[in-house]
């Protein structure tokens, strides 16, 4: 009977400290407390933050705006073949003038003065190309707003999927979360009342063994879950770009 106490004393040890740790994990999250999930914020909520703090959801807002000016620009590309011109020049000029008297020759008269010349004018020029391309470069530049509000529309709709996603996920762990919690603390019963009996003699140390196996394997599980519990918590939070200040 020593010898089996002895082999006993490491079981009920990584028992005691397994359950010590499990209880000081849980202190970042209380399960008892009312149910986290109505704590949150309501999905639509969650979407409407996504939305506005996704960066790819500016983006594609900006590149509307973007091709909405390239819009106009097109529109408006006509008028580079309007343009007004002035010219003016002031000099000095030499003037020839031929005088002829009847029955003389000819009598060639030279002169110089200075003249002021001025011109100005508005002058219009309409390329062949510019003319018959230009519809076609108003119509693809409208292609192009459309196209921007599609993907603008489609990134949204990616974004709302997203959100319900990882919500309903987290809904998911959390509530595994419960279950291996309610599962692990039964677990916890079972081996004190097995630890009783054993020591009363009531069941062999295989079976208690046995029962501590499981309540081992249970916290195990527990953590797993937790892990991911914590993670779908996390990657909400990112997507939706604010804490939600419910877990320490």
């Amino acid at each position: 009977m020593k010898k089996l106490s002895i082999n006993l004393l490491p079981i009920l040890l990584f028992c005691f400290l397994s359950i010590e740790i499990i209880a000081q994990d849980n202190s970042e999250f209380d399960l008892n407390q009312p149910d986290l999930i109505q704590l949150l914020p309501t999905l639509n909520s969650l979407i409407d933050s996504a939305i506005k703090n996704n960066p790819s959801v500016r983006f594609r807002d900006l590149q509307i705006i973007v091709n909405e000016c390239k819009e106009k620009t097109e529109r408006n590309y006509w008028t580079r073949n309007l343009g007004f011109q002035a010219y003016l020049n002031n000099g000095t000029y030499n003037n020839f003038s031929t005088n002829t008297t009847e029955g003389q020759s000819s009598e060639i008269v030279a002169s110089k003065s200075n003249q002021l010349y001025h011109l100005m004018g508005l002058y219009i020029r309409f390329p062949i190309q510019d003319m018959l391309n230009r519809k076609n470069q108003i119509r693809m530049a409208n292609a192009e707003i459309d196209q921007a509000i599609s993907q603008a529309e489609q990134q949204r709709t990616e974004i709302t999927q997203m959100v319900i996603k990882q919500y309903n996920e987290l809904v998911l762990k959390y509530r595994l979360l419960k279950v291996r919690m309610n599962y692990l603390s039964s677990c916890r019963t079972n081996v004190e009342m097995a630890e009783k009996e054993f020591r009363n003699g009531i069941i062999d140390l295989s079976e208690y063994s046995r029962l501590s196996g499981i309540s081992i394997q249970s916290e195990a599980d527990f953590e797993i879950v937790r892990s991911e519990f914590i993670t779908s918590y996390m990657i909400l939070e990112e997507i939706v770009g604010f804490k939600f200040n419910l877990i320490n």
